[in-house]
């Protein structure tokens, strides 16, 4: 593992030839490669680091023995074969790993289990190595709830043993077992088979014209998760069914839409963590720490896992990019709106978020153009390229951005552009805005507070029987607040998401389940704008502080034309909600829309 005597270091570099292609979603395998290869000095490093500074500490290794050995098996098995220790360095959770035990070692503290399980684990790490390898050794790893894992690899299984434990890994001829005080596991020739004791890691290969996928569906590392170390969730053979039909269909769609994006997303995509499915949505996560993985929740079709494939890819190449260049200023205020999340994100946020949904934006503009599922595709395009786009440009004006962040936003600024102007059909245009002012609407009213001096003044002048509202509307600038004031439902948007991919809103005379969704959402989704607006209005009757209908009430004015009380309630929810909730407290307060619309007097469309 150490280098040669006499070797010099090599630095990872990315020339801007390959920066700038990849912020243009114009990379190739050998920019994913380098990403790659980039990641695995990283890790090496940190891993080095760790083992190092672990040996200070007394009792770094409890029962296990010393981690000089584990570093001593991973050089033996370099020494016998460079390509099986390669393969557990890139393994994305091998950094996980290491990330999480680097933070427990540096704060003293056990995290999930006792610090030296997950000391341990490095073991684990060094016997999946040799076996890769195929070398005569002996080791022991931890075990967790008689779990032993083997990265990479599997799981052998011993029901009954203790939380915390230990099991003795063996090689001899190439043969391998893993053993407890009681019993022994022999792994199968094809370790991601299943056998008696044993859980492999099952792969999903897909092949699409000269497009290969190969997909890891790692249900069993206990650092796969985000956070912190988590236990197996054994897929059921169903489950495993579906994930690889739909990742047939995914792949099928990027490689005859995106050809340039299924050749390289295989080398920086490998290994997916398995969820169970949430209805309408798309749940999905990944870090940096593990480059090559994502955590996704079973999609409900092939386009869905295509769009969230793509996004978590394009955080995976932003995050082995974040390790090679500076992209800003580190800046943890939470004070930016996205349309992807209902909270104010960090400026860190805010550009993953910019660069994932430039790739959504993208596939969703191919399928358009080529026709497949226009209602659906071209709602999708419309409604994506616009909230990436707004993002973008304020982003672009920040002052944390270092020289090469605004060069990478630059970049995506130049092909994002212009898809802005490019022709999708009216329904689309007009459900995607409606989309748009619906989400900022909502977390303006949730997450900005009108400065109370304002709130003051608007009031008094209400009372005091002013036409008009004082011109001080847009006096206060105050930053939003991570909190939210009040719950939000995504019901509208889910509706017409229904709408648009086909389901009929009341198939057999009866509505969808759609969690949260009141009969003035299903009106408004429907079409109805009236009935709507009449079901809003019963509905902050009951109660003038709720989110939703506040919003919903101005989205369906909105609809039937011009009017002062949805200007308000779409562009000053906030205002208005903090008017009236002072109004509430005298004798006869107001409609909540008999006030938006005296607001809305001043407020522009």
């Amino acid at each position: 593992m150490p280098p040669s005597a006499g070797s010099r270091p090599a630095f990872h570099r990315l020339p801007w030839r390959d920066f700038d292609a990849l912020s243009r979603l114009d990379g190739d395998e050998d920019m994913a490669r380098r990403l790659r290869r980039a990641e695995r000095s990283r890790r090496k490093l940190l891993i080095h680091a760790l083992l190092t500074e672990a040996t200070k500490t007394p009792g770094h290794s409890g029962p296990l023995p010393s981690l000089d050995s584990a570093w001593e098996l991973l050089a033996r098995a370099e020494a016998r074969a460079p390509r099986a220790v390669n393969r557990m360095l890139t393994n994305p959770y091998t950094g996980s790993w290491a990330g999480y035990t680097t933070r427990l070692l540096r704060n003293g503290i056990d995290g999930v289990g006792p610090l030296w399980m997950h000391l341990g684990h490095a073991h684990a790490i060094a016997a999946a190595a040799a076996i890769r390898a195929e070398l005569d050794f002996e080791t022991v790893i931890p075990a967790w709830h008689g779990d032993a894992m083997l990265p990479s690899l599997g799981m052998a299984r011993f029901p009954g043993e203790g939380t915390f434990t230990s099991a003795v890994v063996r090689g001899v001829n190439g043969r391998y077992s893993v053993s407890s005080a009681d019993a022994t596991v022999h792994l199968p020739d094809l370790p991601e088979a299943d056998a008696a004791g044993w859980w492999g890691i099952r792969r999903v290969r897909s092949q699409v014209g000269a497009h290969r996928f190969s997909l890891r569906l790692d249900d069993l590392d206990p650092y796969r998760g985000l956070y912190e170390p988590i236990p197996p969730e054994r897929l059921p053979g169903k489950d495993l069914a579906d994930w690889q039909r739909l990742i047939d269909e995914a792949c099928r769609l990027v490689a005859t839409h995106l050809p340039g994006l299924a050749r390289v997303m295989p080398v920086g995509l490998v290994s997916l963590v398995p969820k169970p499915q949430v209805l309408f949505r798309n749940p999905s996560a990944s870090t940096g720490e593990a480059f090559g993985s994502a955590v996704l929740g079973l999609p409900t079709d092939g386009a869905s896992l295509a769009e969230t494939l793509i996004h978590e890819f394009q955080h995976i190449v932003l995050g082995g990019l974040l390790h090679l260049v500076e992209l800003y200023e580190p800046d943890p205020r939470e004070r930016i709106y996205v349309a992807w999340r209902d909270d104010p994100r960090p400026l860190s946020g805010a550009l993953q978020g910019v660069y994932a949904f430039f790739g959504v934006a993208a596939f969703w503009r191919a399928l358009a153009r080529a026709g497949q599922n226009p209602r659906r595709s071209e709602f999708e395009f419309a409604y994506w390229r616009a909230q990436t786009w707004c993002t973008l440009r304020v982003l672009r004006a920040d002052a944390t951005l270092t020289a090469a962040g605004r060069r990478f936003l630059d970049n995506i600024a130049e092909c994002l552009g212009p898809w802005q102007d490019e022709p999708v059909s009216a329904e689309a245009s007009e459900l995607a805005a409606a989309v748009r002012g619906d989400h900022v609407a909502g977390w303006r009213a949730r997450h900005l507070r009108p400065a109370p001096a304002v709130v003051a003044e608007v009031a008094a002048a209400w009372l005091s029987g002013r036409p008009r509202p004082p011109a001080t509307l847009d006096a206060a600038d105050l930053p939003p607040t991570p909190v939210p004031d009040g719950g939000w439902s995504p019901a509208r948007t889910d509706l017409i998401r229904l709408a648009v991919g086909g389901t009929a809103l009341s198939p057999d005379g009866r509505a969808p389940t759609v969690p949260g969704a009141t009969a003035a959402d299903f009106a408004y989704a429907a079409g109805d704008f009236l009935g709507a607006a009449q079901s809003y209005r019963r509905e902050l009757a009951a109660d003038p502080d709720r989110p939703n209908s506040l919003v919903g009430l101005g989205l369906a004015l909105s609809a039937r034309g011009p009017h002062p009380a949805a200007r308000a309630l779409l562009h000053r929810p906030e205002l208005v909600r903090a008017v009236h909730r002072r109004l509430r407290s005298g004798p006869r307060p107001p409609a909540v829309e008999q006030l938006a619309s005296w607001i809305g007097q001043l407020v522009p469309d």
